[in-house]
């Protein structure tokens, strides 16, 4: 037996309990692709995203990395967001993180890691702006889990400030940017409460005018 044969075992009789519940499920999930959700999440393996939520393979379209960060000059996520806004036209952007992140706990300390030290970056000068309000809370996982919810509420900001977002509410489509938080220890998905559905929610300097005919 090879290291993959329990992998390609448990997908064996994923598939089967799939059809068995909906024997034409993979013929209609392999004509088109329509959800109505995209996912920036976490890479984090205890984090599956499709489960927590409860939604088919075919229902979430997802996006993960490290300390689910939105940078404007990360084009892997800039692209998801495109074609997820552009082509499959979700309604809803769920920027997910998860309590105890590992990311965000590395961000909080002074080792150095190697190449995610330049990724962890944003969230370090998170922590730095913040550090006072951190300081009162009066332990270290209390600190960490305040943080990744800093990081969330950040995330959903960055997503409303870039120009895809901004256009697709332009154009009048239908657009939300949700923040939410997974506990590991609970299972629970948690809404931060700061969703952005309009450019009218965003400071006035991230506000763009449309472009200009060319």
């Amino acid at each position: 037996m090879t290291d993959l044969d329990q992998l390609f075992d448990n997908n064996a009789r994923w598939a089967e309990a799939i059809k068995q519940e909906d024997p034409a499920f993979f013929e209609k999930l392999a004509m088109q692709q329509v959800p109505e959700y995209l996912w920036i999440g976490c890479s984090d393996a205890r984090v599956p995203a499709n489960e927590i939520v409860g939604l088919l393979p075919g229902d979430l379209f997802v996006h993960r990395n490290v300390a689910n960060v939105v940078l404007h000059t990360d084009l892997n996520c800039l692209s998801v967001i495109q074609y997820a806004v552009d082509v499959l036209k979700v309604k809803h952007i769920l920027v997910t993180g998860h309590y105890g992140c590992g990311g965000v706990r590395a961000s909080m300390r002074d080792d150095q890691l190697g190449l995610i030290d330049g990724w962890l970056r944003t969230i370090r000068d998170l922590y730095y702006e913040h550090r006072a309000h951190l300081a009162t809370l009066p332990s270290e996982e209390e600190r960490v889990d305040r943080l990744c919810e800093l990081n969330v509420i950040q995330q959903v900001a960055n997503v409303s400030h870039t120009t895809i977002v901004q256009n697709a509410w332009h154009r009048g489509q239908p657009l939300s940017v949700h923040g939410c938080i997974y506990g590991i220890k609970d299972g629970l998905w948690k809404n931060l409460n700061v969703t952005v559905s309009s450019l009218d929610q965003l400071p006035s300097q991230y506000r763009l005018r449309p472009l200009a005919p060319v």
